[in-house]
């Protein structure tokens, strides 16, 4: 499709932002046709290219967040460079950032600074505890948001220790509320003519999440435990092990899909038995309950076994790995796109997050290095004199590309 039929064509967005969070929140605007013009240092880039996992010098996770980004390098930490910065979001509609709270505003670039000549602009910030709060100065990684929030005390086994995920959890789940605020701040500004500020805390949205343990809590005084892979809300709900070794899991997490569970098991008579009648009675009896589950499913192959389970109408699914999702041919069809014209070759990962009719999605072309797009951006649209950015390359505020 062609890029005016992208709900968000025509939106210009600067980013401020490195690592995870801040660059999710970009990669979701830019993936719905926003054009994003990523700000790295000149030097050393976003530190995220240097994280690991990597293929031939290349970040894995850097190339998933930015490909389709167009990279700008300003050294924010120079007077003159953040000058070009102030005259490169004159021109944008959205900037993100996620440096710490009041790093902005002592550079002169606040919200309430950039406004009051730009009444227009949407400034989304990402940070480890919000702009406001006794802890709004403290840094803040995705580790700290996942305890923080009480997630990693909820992740686990009643026996094991808290579990932080290894992936960037709440980074992620930040980045795409930050999108979503983003996105609501550009409708509101349709209506109003006026843009806004965005504050998105790396904890909140994972926190919001976790919800049914503080109201909990604050309900019943009853503080919410590890529960390993059950959920401590309905029964049966899993993950089991099958005859041949592979894992699937199962959700019986109504009372309908329940009692076809049962019907699958080949075992209608726990309808009408007390222990497991209702989903009451069942969480009550979880151990009896996850026994019956268990023995069935080791009873069979997994493919086997979910094949009788989708017969019923059963919600299951297989235990997945990278290999798995790749060769799944819905996967194949709705999901995954590729990310050409880099040193992985043939590479596929997780395209759009949702899908919108009329619009196919972008594409992803290559990653890009350092300021590859300074010149472009700086002299060829913003309009700057190609020799004072020559000035600028040659004493490091800007890249010299």
């Amino acid at each position: 499709m062609t890029s005016q039929h992208a709900p968000l064509a025509g939106v210009k967005v600067v980013e401020l932002g490195s690592m995870y969070a801040a660059p999710t929140a970009g990669r979701m605007l830019r993936d719905f046709g926003a054009d994003v013009i990523k700000v790295e240092d000149p030097t050393s880039g976003d530190f995220a290219r240097q994280w690991q996992p990597a293929h031939e010098g290349l970040a894995i996770g850097f190339s998933r967040l930015n490909s389709g980004k167009r990279s700008v390098g300003i050294d924010m930490r120079h007077e003159e460079g953040r000058a070009v910065a102030k005259e490169l979001i004159k021109g944008a509609d959205v900037v993100i950032e996620n440096f710490r709270p009041g790093r902005m505003e002592a550079w002169g670039m606040g919200y309430d600074q950039l406004s009051a000549d730009h009444p227009r602009l949407v400034m989304t910030r990402v940070s480890g505890f919000g702009q406001t709060g006794p802890y709004s100065e403290r840094p803040g990684f995705g580790t700290v948001a996942e305890t923080a929030s009480g997630y990693a005390f909820l992740n686990g086994w009643p026996d094991t220790p808290p579990t932080a995920p290894p992936f960037g959890f709440a980074d992620s789940i930040a980045g795409i509320s930050a999108a979503f605020g983003t996105s609501m701040a550009l409708f509101r500004r349709e209506l109003s003519g006026h843009g806004s500020e965005v504050d998105v805390a790396l904890y909140e949205p994972l926190m919001f999440i976790l919800g049914d343990a503080v109201l909990n809590y604050t309900a019943s005084g009853t503080i919410m435990k590890r529960h390993g892979n059950a959920s401590g809300a309905a029964s049966p709900r899993g993950i089991y092990e099958a005859a041949d070794g592979g894992w699937l899991s199962i959700a019986a997490s109504n009372q309908s899909i329940a009692l076809r569970l049962f019907e699958a098991m080949g075992r209608p008579d726990l309808k009408d038995d007390a222990r497991f009648a209702t989903n009451t009675a069942r969480m009550a009896n979880n151990d009896a309950m996850q026994q019956i589950v268990i023995d069935w499913v080791r009873s069979y192959p997994r493919d086997e076994a979910l094949v009788v389970l989708d017969k019923h109408e059963v919600v299951a699914a297989a235990v997945n790995d990278a290999k798995d999702v790749t060769e799944d041919p819905h996967f194949a069809e709705r999901t995954l796109v590729e990310l050409a014209n880099t040193v992985f070759g043939q590479a596929l990962m997780p395209g759009p997050i949702l899908h919108v009719k009329d619009y196919d999605g972008p594409v992803y072309d290559g990653v890009p290095g350092i300021g590859q797009h300074t010149r472009e951006v700086l002299v060829d649209e913003l309009g700057l004199r190609p020799e004072t950015v020559a000035d600028l390359a040659e004493r490091g505020v800007v890249s010299g590309s």
